[in-house]
């Protein structure tokens, strides 16, 4: 190699000249610089210096000086918005913080200089100083974007982490909003520049900037690898908690006036960021329920727009149902958080007709009363208005009316017209009490038979029963024993009966709030101020479940190969691998003790939130299913622990990326709703629409729900049933295989060891499953039928049906897994199940005050919400009583939702499998269907043939979605033309002005 490199020349230097050279190349001491010293004498010296790059303790001289004018120690405020103010905040913020940011937060963190850092801060809060900060963020993230060498060699992102930690430190007391406001508007007094300096405050603090440049700041940090952390700057839900507290650290200090409607600016555009329910709940718990704070509150009520206080009462009836009893005997008087929930509406209300106006709105209105609550809630707002008679005389007036419309009756969801029932009930009994005579003339009006004689005439179960409910119990207090109404029918359960009517005789009144201050306090977490300890960071696939073997004697089993195996139970164990523990280089990360598994419901509580070790979380993962349902029926460890088995269960991540993590948590989900269907199904839909939870863990709630609901009816074996089971009710597995038919051939195996994992896509599965066992009849039909239009239409798909020659409609229903379950479990999925999730989705979707419209209108959320209710409803199966309104609810849904069909196969996709169950499970009753929903079947047949129109497909060999979609049109549009063919003069009637 080094006969291939030749030099060309040499050149030799003198050891006099390289010592010149050198000492010609360093720079003389006479001809250093030095920079002159700050005085702190004018602000125009201030900005110089900053210019010319300061040493150290010069910046610090610069900051002190400048602090010193904000505490108005000197002439010039840096906080007063002013020209020269905002050049010196815009040489501290552009060329100070990048360059010195890493120093004063080092020096800060030495105890004899911590207030360098707090210097800087105390310059910088201004609208001026958080105005340039934001802009230069901006700025920042421009740059770094359109960096040619990436995100992470880019220079720009280093600047970015600077301003985004500025930012936060700036913002981070508890009483910073207050200080921004005095320090920019202390010393102005022209009324139109605070006006402007309101407006331009109010939309900085509360308009959303801060949290949309916080949060994408914090993505590019993340995608450069140089993130510290999430921050709570950039979570909108954790600003709106830091501007609650804010807002009520400064409400408490007002007096009124100006500083009054400035606080409700901040609150109303506060309420539009997102999480209002957070918003509002640190209003009730610190200002609400506090006696000496509710004047300001009620100043600050009154201050707000109408819409917004509307909305705050909302949120406010929403939160005080979640701190009251959800069940309780009417019997008893004695319901002190009842009465206190009606003492803070009292005080909330005040002397607002306004308010006043809303709360009967509330109460009687189509969408309102709590849909989905408890009845307590219910009680208290009555109660509010109970002794105002025109008031409750409208309450009565209004509900009475709207109860026994027939629109309403037909397509209300069922537990919103039990809600208005309960409203009328409630009203009823104090306007008894305060006019009696008033109630006999409104029992003895035309609107009170129209509504008996409308419920009775209904074709819905539970509308009879609410109907004859209603009608006893008015009659009862208007008339004696002999005259009062009593219908003598068996469709009047006794017990249910009875609750309803005593709600009519229930003497609600407003009292202390002390019982829902104490509820309040006790619903709070625990907060520890000791930081936990640091663990030491063990790789999970170092661990193993067994240790290695200890020394000593060695037996060996010789097994004769001629020998027959005695019995299959038996069977051996495996032979132990190699200790990987045993294997590894540092010692200290060898676990011995490692956790057994939990053999109660509260170790596994605490297994499941030690989310920072991984063996207790994949004992808990693995052991929850199984345990959750072996414990089910004895004692009472589920049943008390299930909501918060069930909360942990839905927050749960997967941290150490545990092999089949999210199957497991399915099914310690499936198993809670299992153990405990009547209780967790309510809870399961109220958590879906009211929780804060992202899509995913929503979807998981969704399939839950449906898998639960097909395993309660018996649809579906768990793998999980079988494996809890005690061994005393088991036979042997070789037994078992004898005496169980079609044992071997189960999907699932009672085998612990061989459990298959839940497919992601569970329930797409099955409703693809049911949509061919559907259709297989009518393409059956079709092929046999050779002549006609129809036959010619479906020959594109027919083909797809695995052997549909061999589906008869005569055992469709075997095939389909339809069968006369009993009627308990049929109800129990109606009432727990299904109802609640379709008249939530009303609720939801009609709230002023909810952001849970564009979440369940996201493609992919709202396919699996319908195909679950489909499931569901397939589940309960023909012999539900409660068939007819779950049907007209379903369909009126289905219809609803039309709109979000453009250009979402999927969407359309799931509205048309929701159809066909619908069609199959009334199979039996297409005559009273036609009677009942004679415009819906047209609307639905018009809808159908324009999807089938417009939806390309009909490849005989296609599996893609738009063959699917056309294969399920083609099929809705058969059964639904044959209905109508066959009752088109019974169709005649609804059809007339269509």
């Amino acid at each position: 190699m080094e006969d291939l490199l030749t030099p060309v020349s040499r050149t030799y230097r003198k050891a006099e000249e390289d010592d010149a050279f050198l000492t010609a190349s360093q720079p003389a001491k006479s001809a250093t610089v030095s920079k002159p010293e700050f005085k702190g004498t004018s602000p125009e010296e201030a900005l110089e210096a900053l210019k010319t790059q300061p040493d150290y303790e010069t910046l610090l001289s610069i900051l002190k000086y400048l602090r010193q004018g904000t505490k108005g120690r000197n002439d010039f405020n840096l906080l007063r918005p002013s020209p020269q103010a905002a050049q010196i905040v815009h040489v501290l913020v552009t060329e100070i913080v990048p360059n010195y940011w890493t120093i004063l937060k080092d020096t800060s963190m030495n105890q004899k200089r911590t207030n360098d850092l707090e210097y800087l801060l105390d310059c910088l809060l201004s609208l001026t100083g958080i105005n340039a900060t934001l802009a230069f963020l901006r700025t920042l993230l421009l740059e770094a974007r359109r960096d040619p060498r990436g995100l992470k060699q880019s220079h720009a992102v280093y600047n970015v982490r600077f301003i985004a930690d500025l930012l936060r430190l700036i913002l981070q007391p508890d009483d910073q909003i207050r200080r921004i406001w005095q320090g920019s508007s202390s010393s102005e007094t022209n009324a139109g520049k605070i006006r402007a300096l309101r407006q331009e405050f109010t939309s900085l603090v509360a308009g959303g900037k801060i949290v949309s440049l916080a949060a994408e700041a914090e993505a590019i940090l993340r995608e450069a690898e140089k993130s510290d952390g999430p921050s709570w700057i950039a979570d909108s839900k954790a600003y709106v908690g830091w501007l609650s507290s804010n807002l009520v650290s400064w409400v408490k200090s007002m007096e009124g006036g100006d500083d009054v409607k400035l606080g409700a600016d901040l609150v109303s555009r506060s309420l539009k960021l997102g999480h209002p329910d957070s918003l509002i709940k640190v209003f009730l718990t610190d200002l609400l329920m506090q006696d000496d704070y509710q004047p300001v509150f009620i100043q600050l009520l009154d201050a707000l727009p109408q819409t917004d206080q509307r909305k705050v009462l909302t949120i406010l009836l929403k939160l005080l149902s979640s701190y009251i009893p959800v069940e309780s005997d009417p019997s008893t008087e004695d319901y002190p958080l009842i009465w206190a929930a009606a003492g803070v509406l009292k005080v909330a209300i005040g002397s607002s007709p306004l308010r006043k106006d809303h709360l009967i709105t509330w109460l009687t209105d189509a969408t309102g009363a709590g849909i989905g609550e408890s009845y307590s809630i219910r009680r208290a707002a009555v109660a509010v208005i109970g002794s105002d008679k025109e008031a409750i005389t409208t309450v009565v007036e209004k509900s009475l009316s709207q109860f026994g419309d027939q629109l309403y009756i037909r397509h209300s969801p069922i537990l919103q017209q039990e809600a208005h029932a309960q409203v009328l009930l409630l009203s009823a009994g104090y306007m008894h009490r305060i006019s009696p005579l008033k109630l006999t003339v409104v029992v003895r009006t035309s609107t009170y038979l129209n509504t008996i004689s409308n419920r009775i005439a209904a074709s819905q179960e539970r509308a009879r029963f609410l109907g004859m409910v209603v009608g006893e119990a008015l009659s009862g207090l208007v008339h004696n024993d002999e005259k009062k109404l009593d219908f003598h029918t068996d469709e009047i359960n006794p017990e249910d009966s009875k609750w309803y009517k005593s709600l009519a005789h229930l003497p609600d009144k407003t009292g202390p709030l002390s019982p829902l201050q104490a509820q309040l306090v006790s619903s709070r977490p625990p907060k520890s101020d000791k930081p936990k300890p640091a663990k030491p960071v063990v790789n999970p696939l170092s661990r193993v479940a067994s240790s290695a073997p200890k020394p000593g004697f060695i037996i060996e089993e010789v097994e004769d190969d001629d020998e027959e195996e005695e019995d299959d139970d038996l069977i051996p164990y495996s032979k132990p691998d190699s200790d990987a523990e045993d294997s590894d280089d540092d010692p200290t990360l060898i676990t011995r003790d490692k956790p057994k598994a939990p053999v109660y419901i509260r170790d596994l509580i605490t297994y499941l939130r030690d989310t920072e070790s991984y063996d207790r979380q994949k004992l808990a993962l693995t052991t929850a299913p199984v345990l959750i349902r072996r414990k089910a029926n004895y004692g009472t460890e589920v049943s008390s622990h299930a909501e918060e088995l069930a909360s942990l269960l839905i927050g749960l991540s997967d941290k150490f990326e545990l092999e089949n993590f999210h199957d497991l948590r399915l099914q310690g989900m499936i198993a809670i709703l299992v153990a405990q269907p009547k209780q967790m199904g309510q809870w399961f839909a109220k958590t879906f629409f009211d929780g804060d939870y992202s899509l995913s863990q929503r979807a998981s709630i969704l399939i839950v729900l449906g898998l639960s609901g097909r395993e309660l009816a018996g649809q579906e074996t768990s793998e999980h049933a079988s494996a809890s089971a005690f061994p005393s009710k088991q036979l042997p597995a070789k037994l078992e295989k004898q005496y169980t038919p079609g044992h071997s051939g189960n999907t699932y195996s009672s085998d612990p060891s061989k459990l298959k994992a839940l497919p992601p896509t569970a329930l797409d599965n099955i409703s693809q499953s049911l949509s061919q066992t559907f259709l297989a009849p009518l393409a059956a039909e079709a092929a046999d039928a050779v002549t006609g239009p129809d036959a010619l239409k479906l020959s594109t798909f027919t083909s797809r049906l695995q052997d549909p020659s061999k589906v008869t409609t005569k055992h469709r229903s075997k095939v389909a897994g339809i069968r006369a379950i009993p009627n308990t479990t049929a109800s129990l999925i109606a009432t727990s199940f299904f109802f609640p999730l379709t008249s939530r989705f009303l609720a939801a979707t009609h709230a002023a005050s909810s952001g849970m419209r564009g979440i369940l209108f996201q493609p992919y959320l709202l396919t699996l919400y319908l195909k679950t209710l489909a499931l569901l409803l397939h589940a309960a199966g023909p012999s539900t009583l409660a068939l007819p309104q779950m049907t007209s609810e379903l369909w009126d849904l289905l219809l609803g939702v039309r709109g979000q069909c453009a250009g979402e196969l999927g969407v359309a996709a799931a509205v048309l499998f929701g159809l066909l169950a619908l069609l199959d499970v009334n199979e039996g009753d297409m005559r009273g269907l036609c009677e009942r929903h004679g415009r819906e079947v047209v609307e639905t047949v018009e809808w159908v043939s324009g999807l089938f129109d417009r939806t390309r497909g009909g490849d005989a060999g296609g599996d893609g979605e738009e063959n699917q979609v056309k294969m399920m049109a083609a099929g809705i549009l058969i059964r639904l033309r044959e209905a109508v063919e066959k009752y088109r003069g019974l169709l005649m009637g609804d059809l007339i002005g269509y």
